[in-house]
Parts: structure tokens; sequence; C-alpha cells
């Protein structure tokens, strides 16, 4: 099994997130020190710079600044650089794993994707492009599977989307 992403729902994250009075889960925008307080992923696999908007236990909108010096473009490709798919796939997700971290009554643990289906890409993303990204929860099953309609646009026009299923593992 191939692990692509894991989505952090760490007891310190969870208690910090529903403490009385804490800022993070009023909050509708988090800086990038939110979101590592809520998710695992650091450089070069923290592909979330912002998040614009966020609707507790409904939707996230975050942002990814891309910039020619992400790793990536160094062999994808040479003269012609172009985010891969996986890694707008894995952003979107990172996005969706900020609704996941801020549900009531999180056990706890670690999500990793348990499925995509239905993504389609429909254009490139270049360095210089501004990344948005929008995860809306569909449904939660027994605390334990999470499934979410993703998609990412630059310009306003459609760069991909899909659906994306997780799985808490402990």
């Amino acid at each position: 099994m191939s692990i692509l992403t894991d989505l952090n729902t760490h007891d310190d994250s969870t208690e910090l997130a529903n403490e009385p009075g804490n800022q993070l889960s009023n909050k509708s925008v988090f800086t990038l020190e939110d979101i590592h307080k809520l998710l695992p992923h650091r450089y070069p696999f923290s592909l979330v710079d912002r998040i614009i908007e966020y609707v507790p236990g409904q939707r996230a909108v975050g942002l990814k600044n891309v910039t020619y010096n992400e790793p990536y473009f160094q062999g994808h490709f040479p003269g012609r650089p172009l985010m891969p798919g996986v890694m707008i796939v894995e952003a979107m997700a990172q996005v969706g794993g900020i609704v996941l971290t801020q549900l009531p009554d999180s056990p706890g643990g670690l999500f990793v994707f348990a499925g995509i289906d239905e993504v389609r890409f429909r254009r490139p993303v270049v360095p210089g492009d501004q990344l948005i990204m929008t995860a809306e929860l569909l449904s939660v099953k027994r605390r334990r599977f999470g499934k979410m309609q993703v998609r990412a646009v630059v310009d306003g026009q459609r760069v991909a989307e899909g659906k994306l299923m997780f799985s808490l593992v402990e």
C-alpha cells in the first residue's frame, strides 16, 4: 500500500484546536504557522502557504504560491517546469486535512489517503502561479473515514478537481 499523504489529528493538535479560547478553532484565516500546528507536513512537502477561508466542519480554501525554487521543477521538466499532478493532489489533500483535524470529537491519530476518484487535470501549473484549492467535506463515517470534493484553480481557471478519501490509522 502506498501512502501518498498523511493528515495529522495527533492528540496535541486536536487538543490545541479544541481548547476553550483557542484561536485556531474560531479562525477563518490560518497562517503557515497555524497550518504547521495542525498538519505534520514540512518542507519540501508542506504545500499550503495559507488558509484564506475556513468554515468549521464544512470546507477550507487554501493557497500555494508556486515558485521556480520548488524542488520538483529541477527534474519536472528541465526547460519547461510543470507542477506534477501528484503534487497538486497532495496540496488539495492538505487543505482537506485542515477540515479533518478540526472536526469535533476527532479521535486523534493519522489520516492517510484511502482513495482518489474522478481526479482530472485541466491545465498546467507553472512557476509564478497562485494555486487556490478548495476542499469540501462530503461525508464522515464512524469518525474514521472521510470523503472530500476538491478543486484547484489558477486565475479563475480550473486546474484540477476530484474526490479524495481518507482513513484513520492508529
